[in-house]
């Protein structure tokens, strides 16, 4: 995507831009840091590693945030960083390669878009959208084959924020994600799936209709 990222459409005449954290430790610190002292947190650990101690999570974060292609992308309105969204090889997530809830679709090493999380008082903007489309072309960028994510299927209810750090069925579904699997897992008591998006022309699809 470049250093600048892929610039979105503007909603209510807001520029919003999808950008790597690459080179951005300070604004993913900005939405997902805890500022608290002593507090612990997550630091968007738990599934990359949840047994880095919570006193070393910032220096991991950063030393992600320094090398090429990064933890994720950050979405900003009118350049002040809004949100995040956690977006890296299934393989780094070690969670999801021990999950016994989340299936695995097949062989290949999917990117997973598995966390977003937008700032407060810029809510409600669709800006998860704006966060899952920029993903979904980091990955594409970086030559991933097909990327997917696990988000609960809330039907047309409300989203409440347990269910709504993982995402939505339906918004996945927006982005030209399609069901592959029912997981064992559950958000906010929602069951999730395994949504999946193929980024190029040679996955298994391509192969079973050039037979």
């Amino acid at each position: 995507m470049g250093n600048r990222g892929a610039q979105q459409p503007a909603v209510a005449g807001e520029r919003i831009e999808v950008r790597p954290a690459v080179g951005r430790y300070d604004d993913f610190y900005e939405v997902v840091g805890v500022k608290k002292p002593g507090g612990k947190g997550c630091w968007c650990m738990a599934y990359r590693d949840s047994r880095v101690p919570p006193e070393e999570r910032p220096d991991h974060m950063r030393n992600l945030c320094e090398t090429d292609p990064g933890p994720g992308v950050l979405v900003y309105v009118d350049d002040v960083v809004a949100g995040w969204c956690s977006v890296a090889p299934r393989s780094t997530y070690r969670r999801l390669m021990n999950s016994r809830t989340i299936p695995f679709v097949d062989d290949r090493d999917a990117w997973a878009a598995v966390c977003f999380v937008v700032r407060a008082g810029y809510r409600k903007r669709g800006l998860m959208h704006h966060l899952l489309a920029g993903a979904v072309e980091h990955a594409r960028a970086h030559g991933a084959e097909v990327i997917e994510g696990y988000p609960a299927d809330v039907g047309p209810d409300r989203v409440d924020q347990i269910s709504g750090y993982v995402g939505t069925v339906r918004m996945f579904e927006a982005a030209g994600f399609e069901r592959a699997v029912e997981t064992g897992g559950v958000s906010g008591g929602r069951r999730r799936w395994v949504m999946r998006k193929q980024l190029t022309a040679d996955g298994p699809a391509a192969a079973a209709a050039a037979g």
